[in-house]
């Protein structure tokens, strides 16, 4: 191996090209876009009923669980 391909001793040769990077950005912008919509799409669903108070019957069952 070179010296100049060492990364201990070229900090650049661990550094990906600017075509990786864009290849990267490119692969997680649709993961992204898609995590916003189902973001979006379980608050417009569940946020009315995680508003809901929690049942007293299932606030003694954990606290009886927490007790065992």
């Amino acid at each position: 191996m070179a010296e100049s391909d060492d990364p201990e001793q070229n900090p650049e040769a661990r550094m990906p090209d600017a075509s990786a990077r864009d290849r990267k950005r490119r692969r997680a912008t649709p993961d992204a876009a898609f995590d916003v919509w189902l973001h979006r799409g379980l608050h417009a669903m569940f946020d009315e009923v995680a508003q809901e108070p929690i049942p007293e019957e299932l606030i003694r069952l954990i606290e009886a669980d927490r007790r065992k």
